[in-house]
């Protein structure tokens, strides 16, 4: 296991099983913490440039705010989605040690994120003129498509980032990470500013200062990974391996990227239906602030599941199923905590919540109506996104995309359009729909995590990173 001292053992004889269940809780607690503030400081980089190019005028707003949109639906969720992989693939070979195989797999990572940009980046180059073909003002396509088009420099770094973030989390080398992080995002507000009031690339400097501190951020942590003691046993060297690896690392990544791309799009297509009710610019202003709000509460969910995933993943590759079992159970604890915090005072400042975003009365009664709906999407959020990390950790990808295909696709989006645009509930029914599909995905992870077989899933974690050892006793045995 790693040499942090976070995951130094933590067992001795005669401990309760209860002493020993919250010595867990305090690991993967100490593990969530900074990887929720990454997350974080991911997420305010795009929006810390959309606020900047916003107050130049009301053209650069749009259109930033839908080449953002489209430029995470679809590539930046592709990426992320496909990287996930990783905490599967690398988790579990850390876990039993094998570091040349860990190495391996961040560069096979790299390399066929590196593909999947190409066809990404033909579809940005187009993305204004697609953008007029289905009926979206020319001026805005036309800005929106230039932006994209600015921001593929930032997909490119964002193809070498993920793998590396993977890199360090599944090592628990969580300050560095945490440290470069949030070095990057100071240095990219004032970045951006001068690129967008001082340089004359206006709304287009958003997007350069985007690319910028995504490189910045990706050179960092390489840099560390190459010249810091703590990697130079698992960073290894670039050799036919990592091609080799490709069959397996798609195998978890293609199902890894549907899964999470599929939830993201269903939130998206919310947003964009709400352009079809009476009144758009107030219901899209809406449900903006709230899936805004989902998000930024769902960072330190998503730190949860992500700290979760690590912890699963390397137990289960050190083949110790009990371990593994914990910590899920531990993941799952932390997640009931923070969404009982952060449901309870959502809720106490319902009333004066929406300021933050308009100082349009309607808008801000509209989004106390809406607040309580929020509260409880925060709360069926953060348990799929803690039980959806476990299932990364244990490989179960290819469930998790069938979920939410059907949960989303076959449940949330149709009853979000009966509800919204047959029962006349307009924004609120668009919400209330999605999240039946929410708590359609939540309910069947649970279920699915209930039954998990650890000692099976450690068995097959073991047989999937010592598979040519494996393969190599068998021949021999076969020969005898």
């Amino acid at each position: 296991m790693a040499d942090s001292p976070l995951l130094e053992c933590i067992e001795s004889r005669g401990e309760t099983t209860w002493v020993s269940f919250f010595r867990e809780v305090k690991v993967v607690g100490f593990l969530a913490a900074p990887l929720a503030a990454i997350n974080l400081s991911q997420f305010l980089i795009q929006t810390g440039s959309l606020m900047i190019v916003g107050h130049l005028d009301e053209l650069s707003l749009s259109s930033t705010a839908i080449a953002v949109s489209l430029a995470a639906v679809t590539g930046f969720s592709v990426i992320i989605g496909m990287g996930s992989a990783l905490e599967t693939l690398c988790g579990q070979a850390y876990g039993a040690g094998q570091y040349r195989k860990f190495g391996n797999h961040i560069y096979t990572a790299m390399v066929c994120l590196l593909v999947v940009c190409l066809p990404i980046t033909l579809l940005w180059i187009n993305m204004g003129k697609l953008l007029v073909l289905i009926g979206q003002d020319p001026l805005i396509s036309h800005e929106a498509g230039r932006f994209m088009i600015w921001l593929i420099p930032g997909l490119i770094a964002y193809a070498f980032l993920q793998p590396l973030m993977r890199y360090f989390q599944m090592q628990v080398l969580v300050i560095p990470m945490l440290v470069i992080s949030w070095i990057t995002f100071c240095l990219h507000i004032p970045l951006c500013w001068v690129l967008v009031y001082k340089t004359g690339f206006h709304n287009l400097g958003g997007a350069l200062a985007m690319s910028i501190s995504y490189w910045v951020n990706a050179i960092f942590l390489g840099l560390y990974m190459k010249f810091s003691p703590k990697c130079g046993k698992t960073h290894g060297a670039i050799s036919m391996e990592v091609f080799k690896g490709i069959r397996i690392f798609l195998r978890f990544a293609i199902p890894s990227a549907v899964m999470t791309c599929l939830s993201w799009w269903s939130f998206e297509l919310i947003i964009l239906l709400s352009g079809f009710l009476p009144n758009p610019e107030l219901e899209s202003s809406v449900l903006s602030v709230c899936f805004n709000t989902l998000t930024t509460a769902f960072t330190l969910a998503y730190g949860i599941g992500s700290a979760g995933s690590t912890r699963v993943s390397n137990e289960l590759g050190a083949g110790k199923p009990e371990a593994a079992r914990k910590a899920a159970g531990a993941a799952i604890f932390l997640a009931v905590v923070e969404i009982i915090i952060a449901s309870v005072v959502l809720f106490a400042v319902r009333h004066v919540f929406g300021y933050a975003f308009s100082s349009e009365k309607e808008v801000v009664d509209y989004v106390s109506v809406m607040a309580p709906l929020v509260c409880i999407s925060i709360i069926m959020d953060a348990i799929q996104g803690v039980i959806s990390g476990i299932a990364r950790g244990c490989g179960l990808q290819h469930i998790g995309a069938y979920i939410n295909l059907g949960a989303f696709y076959l449940c949330g989006n149709p009853a979000a359009i009966a509800l919204g645009f047959w029962a006349n509930l307009r924004g609120k029914g668009l919400w209330i729909g999605i999240q039946i599909g929410a708590f359609v995905q939540m309910l069947l992870l649970v279920v699915v995590v209930s039954h998990i077989n650890w000692k099976n899933e450690a068995d097959e974690a073991r047989e999937r990173i010592f598979e040519r050892r494996c393969l190599v006793n068998k021949y021999e045995e076969q020969s005898v």
